[in-house]
């Protein structure tokens, strides 16, 4: 069922605390007309208070992060991508928290030529490794072009597990049992599951459908695009690395951060939330025409709820097309991937569909509900996989 098809039969409602409305899965709204993201905001702001129990939540995590690197040259993997966010993140980790991270960015073939620039800086000023993962570009297109035949809103899907293998690659080879990635609940919110899926057996579900050139198999330190319950298991379990967000300890507020990176770091802003990788213009343009998805509700109303953006802005800004839609980039993005207008025309005619619609892991994934919640506690898993999978959708 659609998106669309589900606002037509339930009637348009939106949230009277943030700008979540009946387009959004899992909105679920109270008796008060308070949808489910703002209520799983607030539970996250009571885990994660922001007050001096935050602040020896952070200090227990930076230690354990800190004795957990003795003796080696890194005692982190943080991801980076050259985006406010990430940038931030590098910083603060290095500079404010003292930790010898290395940063680890995946190239996929679509960054931004901008974004590469601040990556750079931000790295050679701060002293700080910068490691490069670059995907087997037959495979990524193959990918991308599979999963938008696949016709669902996730086509990420295969870019976001290639960025998790390249963490727990470096992680893996660098004897390193701590990621540090920069996404925080209360700028981005959390998206809903069929807006953003992420799993691995979905994906070689995908690929054996609709793609053409095979995938290269799992090695430790070279996921590749495969990240299935058992490299999940080797990675979390065995060498029992754990993913830390730890702008969720800290008072993050975006423009504060941008005027950090920019004093500090050189940074220069991207054009766009997202946009240090360029495929998010065609990925933003398809979800909107296609499937009457706009991500700015999800992360716009995350700014809302804390005090970072009015909800009469965020509603004035959701009325206009995204500016990373910009058909030039479009265009491009449809020409490196090897088609024609008319074929990527006639991808966009395709019947939507969901993840339910191919063989995946959510049924398993629903039947580990209590053990993935204690692995989300313990930072085994990214602490908010439980919201994801159970609460969004």
């Amino acid at each position: 069922m659609t998106v669309t098809a589900n606002v037509e039969k339930q009637g348009y409602q939106i949230c009277r605390r943030c700008v979540v409305d009946t387009s959004v899965p899992g909105h679920d709204f109270d008796g008060r007309g308070i949808c489910g993201y703002c209520r799983l905001h607030d539970q996250l702001e009571r885990r994660y208070p922001l007050d001096s129990r935050g602040a020896r939540q952070l200090q227990t995590l930076v230690s354990k992060i800190k004795r957990g690197g003795k003796g080696r040259k890194h005692d982190c993997v943080l991801g980076i991508s050259g985006g406010r966010d990430s940038t931030y993140t590098l910083y603060f980790a290095k500079k404010i928290l003292g930790l010898r991270p290395i940063a680890v960015h995946f190239n996929d073939g679509f960054g931004n030529p901008t974004a590469g620039e601040n990556m750079r800086k931000a790295t050679q000023k701060l002293g700080v490794e910068l490691r490069t993962i670059t995907s087997d570009w037959r495979e990524s297109k193959d990918l991308r072009i599979a999963y938008l035949k696949a016709s669902t809103p996730d086509i990420g899907t295969a870019t976001d597990i290639g960025i998790a293998t390249a963490l727990y690659g470096v992680a893996c080879k660098e004897r390193v049992r701590y990621i540090i990635f920069g996404q925080s609940f209360r700028t981005e919110g959390i998206s809903p599951l069929e807006w953003n899926y992420l799993d691995g057996r979905y994906l070689k579900s995908v690929h054996k459908l609709y793609g053409t050139f095979p995938l290269r198999k799992w090695q430790p330190m070279d996921g590749g695009f495969n990240l299935t319950l058992w490299p999940m298991v080797y990675y979390t379990l065995i060498k029992r690395i754990k993913t830390i967000p730890i702008l969720y300890f800290t008072p993050y507020v975006r423009v504060d951060a941008e005027a950090v990176i920019k004093r500090e770091l050189d940074w220069v802003y991207p054009g766009a939330h997202y946009y240090d990788d360029l495929y998010q213009s065609l990925m933003t343009h398809v979800m909107r025409v296609k499937f009457n998805i706009d991500r700015r509700r999800s992360n716009y109303s995350a700014l809302v709820r804390c005090g970072q953006m009015s909800r009469e802005r965020a509603l004035e800004l959701i009325n206009a097309v995204y500016v990373i839609e910009d058909p030039k980039v479009i265009d491009l993005c449809i020409k490196r991937l090897g088609l024609t207008r008319q074929e990527f025309d006639e991808i966009m005619s395709l019947p939507p569909k969901t993840f339910r619609d191919y063989k995946t892991s959510y049924d398993l994934i629903k039947l580990l509900k209590w053990p993935l919640k204690l692995c989300s506690k313990c930072h085994v898993v990214p602490t908010t996989t439980y919201d994801k999978y159970f609460k969004c959708g």
